[in-house]
């Protein structure tokens, strides 16, 4: 007979003593079991103990998290939380150095459960720490478990980050830029920069800095603007220049996030104030060539390879430095504006310069009307109205501009090549470059908030301090091209459009270096290779509607469910790893879950880095029986999805987000870490409750595979017609009397 559900057996430790084997009854009062186990070991004053798992992160147990205990657990008793709490910070306080250093040790260890966290933090112990910090009489190891502590404590969220002194936020920054100093004088010997040659202890300083500085200006709106004036990004461009990859990390974060904040805080602003001028400022630096040449140099192309969580940070920079452009994009054409008038008319006088203006008004008008219909205008009298839709706005326009001046005999090409052309063989210049310019906002996602856990950065777009225009230029030479290999007319734009998108998209995909190889990548998409392309993905994919072809589907369809059914469990036995997600934000944090071998039990667990392998079930401590899942919910229904933040409320996490709802009114959340584990997870959780799989990865494996076992079963009858009614069936015989004469 099964053991009550109530009940959960586990071994308890006390050092120096043997472990005890105990059954837990969850119903009795978490306070009764403990004086249970301290009168085992004759321990007086049960109330000054508590329990503690003693793997992992060795939490302590509380009413609220008992209910996780499983059989076979093992746990520790241990002094209370309280206890815990009170004597480290008596000996934080401490006159002793070695005493000191030894307790601070600890709490940083400690300071990562959210029960002590509360009773350390309740004692007034983070402003002991701050108080710490800002003597500036800590150094060594000593500041470094100082600054680890009080960022996993401010971490738990008890505390506002608004409740910081200045004079912290100046200890912080002296630390950074004091340790960026030495950066540069490492790098300038021509040693191996940065860090690394020095003691490990001054890069744990640095990194908890520069991570207390991002969690400020994240976290609180007055902080950002005491941060931005302690902190210049060009102090922070030294740190990029050293060969630890953690220490660039964190600095291009701590980037990402004034940049990231600076917006906002500039739309809320009221009244003039110095720091308006941040975003400008940050812009500035953030498109000077100094800055962009140190990332490609000493990062992209440094002889390490880039890390996800640092793929990551250049990623969320790539999209915060096209974000620049969206207020040009948003921005409409005003035709009244002669100052942007007169950027028109740059373009006409730049394509048309050796032809003299008419002296006449009436001819002279007559003749801009001709010229602004060579340019592709769609508006020939006032081609202002053409940038008066956003996207793509003012743009357009100053992709055309900057085309124009910088690329003059491109330019002057592609338009006196067109305007030379029959008319309905003509590409439309303006017309093309406007959309060409909408398209483009929408491949690269300008003015989108960055999506969490996505690593799309392209290296390309950080070799060249104009690094956009560079990119549109490419392209309207390759929309040009295009049009001439399709031998368009103006009925044909829009399928040449989907076909440079297409061009464009899958060069993109190839992850050029340079926009040279992209240029080169281009080239070999021609218009001929994307209809070859398109012809090979249409023939691996063709679905035959007659009939016979239609019967056989269906009955092949069961099948084939029940093989991508089978899989999907497979892979959920093999299990995945998922980020934890805390209140600083890409915190590197790991749990991992898989399906036991008999589909019946979900295995959970923390980890403390991303695993290379398989976890055995051994190191996941936490279950979930799949009889006890109710539901599964994705998107916006997520428990965890209804309390993000704006910035992960984006389109990409709540697509990768979904819970696991389960007896008695519990839930396991998950985000996904790319699209493929998601569509893997949720039909794979789906087909043990017994219901549909739906995810776009299903379809797209039931297609390729039906259509693989179709094509094996038809082999016979290739290149012969199938009817679309079967064959009549012949007449019957003029007589059945057969003969047949073997002699």
């Amino acid at each position: 007979m099964p053991p009550p559900s109530d009940i959960v057996k586990v071994a308890i430790e006390w050092p120096g003593a043997n472990a005890q084997l105990m059954e837990i009854d969850q119903k009795k009062p978490l306070s009764s079991i403990i004086r249970e186990v301290c009168d085992g070991w004759s321990l007086s004053g049960s109330e000054q103990f508590a329990l503690r798992y003693a793997d992992g992160p060795q939490l302590y147990i509380t009413e609220q998290s008992r209910s996780e205990i499983k059989n076979g657990t093992i746990l520790r008793l241990a002094i209370s939380s309280a206890r815990a709490a009170r004597q480290l910070l008596d000996r934080i306080q401490s006159h002793g150095i070695d005493s000191r250093l030894e307790a601070l040790k600890e709490l940083a260890k400690l300071s990562a459960d959210p029960t002590f966290a509360t009773e350390f933090i309740s004692m007034e112990g983070i402003g002991t720490l701050a108080r710490l910090v800002e003597s500036g009489t800590h150094f060594g190891e000593m500041l470094a478990f100082t600054l680890t502590a009080f960022l996993e404590l401010m971490d738990h969220g008890i505390v506002s980050w608004d409740l910081i002194s200045l004079s912290f936020i100046k200890q912080v920054g002296k630390v950074s830029v004091e340790c960026n100093r030495d950066c540069i004088i490492c790098g300038s010997v021509g040693e191996i920069a940065g860090y690394v040659n020095q003691p490990m202890v001054d890069v744990s300083i640095l990194q908890r800095s520069l991570a207390i500085l991002e969690s400020m200006v994240l976290n609180s709106h007055s902080l950002y603007h005491r941060v931005a004036q302690e902190i210049t990004v060009g102090q922070l461009i030294g740190h990029l220049q050293v060969s630890n990859q953690e220490i660039q990390t964190y600095a291009i974060a701590l980037i990402n996030a004034l940049f990231l904040k600076a917006p906002e805080d500039r739309r809320q602003e009221e009244h003039t104030n110095p720091l308006d001028q941040r975003l400008t400022e940050m812009a500035s630096t953030l498109a000077q060539k100094h800055l962009r040449s140190i990332i490609l140099n000493h990062v992209i192309r440094g002889n390490r390879p880039i890390k996800a969580e640092m793929a990551h940070q250049l990623y969320v920079l790539q999209v915060l430095t096209f974000n620049l452009l969206e207020e040009r994009m948003m921005t409409k054409m005003d035709p009244s504006d002669q100052a942007q008038r007169d950027i028109i008319f740059e373009l006409r006088r730049i394509a048309f310069d050796g032809e003299n203006d008419p002296s006449g008004t009436e001819k002279r008008k007559a003749m801009y009307t001709k010229d602004y219909k060579m340019l592709g205008f769609t508006n020939h009298v006032n081609p202002a109205m053409d940038f008066t839709q956003t996207p793509p706005g003012m743009l357009a326009l100053d992709n055309m501009l900057y085309l124009a001046k910088l690329h003059q005999d491109t330019y002057i090409r592609i338009v006196l090549e067109n305007s030379s052309r029959e008319d309905k063989h003509e590409c439309p210049f303006g017309r093309c470059a406007i959309e060409l310019t909408r398209m483009l906002c929408e491949i690269l996602q300008v003015g989108e908030l960055p999506n969490e856990g996505c690593n799309d950065y392209h290296p390309m777009f950080f070799t060249h301090d104009r690094a956009w225009e560079e990119f549109f230029c490419v392209c309207i030479q390759l929309l040009n091209k295009t049009w001439k290999e399709m031998r368009a007319t103006a009925e044909d734009f829009n399928k040449v459009m989907q076909v440079v998108r297409e061009q464009i998209t899958r060069t993109l995909a190839m992850k050029p270096s340079s926009l040279d190889q992209l240029k080169g990548k281009l080239r070999g998409l021609s218009y001929s290779e994307i209809l070859r392309l398109r012809q090979s993905e249409r023939m691996s994919q063709d679905d035959f509607q007659s009939p016979p072809i239609i019967e056989l589907r269906e009955r092949i369809q069961p099948e084939i469910l029940e093989l991508i059914k089978q899989q999907r469990l497979n892979r959920l036995c093999e299990g995945s790893c998922f980020r934890k997600l805390g209140n600083r934000r890409r915190q590197e944090k790991f749990w991992f879950c898989r399906l036991s071998l008999n589909h019946k039990v979900l295995h959970y667990g923390d980890l403390d880095e991303s695993p290379q392998g398989e976890v055995p079930f051994e190191l996941l401590t936490d279950k979930i029986p799949v009889s006890d899942i109710k539901s599964v919910v994705t998107g916006k229904d997520c428990p965890h999805m209804k309390e993000k933040s704006a910035l992960k409320q984006n389109k990409e996490v709540l697509e990768q987000a979904f819970s696991i709802l389960y007896d008695p009114d519990e839930n396991l959340n998950f985000v996904a870490p790319n699209k493929y584990e998601y569509c893997i997870w949720t039909d794979g959780l789906c087909a043990l409750l017994g219901r549909e799989m739906g995810s776009d990865l299903t379809r797209s494996d039931l297609d390729t595979l039906i259509s693989m076992e179709m094509k094996l079963r038809l082999l016979d009858l290739e290149n012969i017609t199938i009817p679309e009614a079967p064959p009549p069936v012949p007449k019957e015989p003029s007589t059945y009397n057969f003969t047949y004469n073997y002699g």
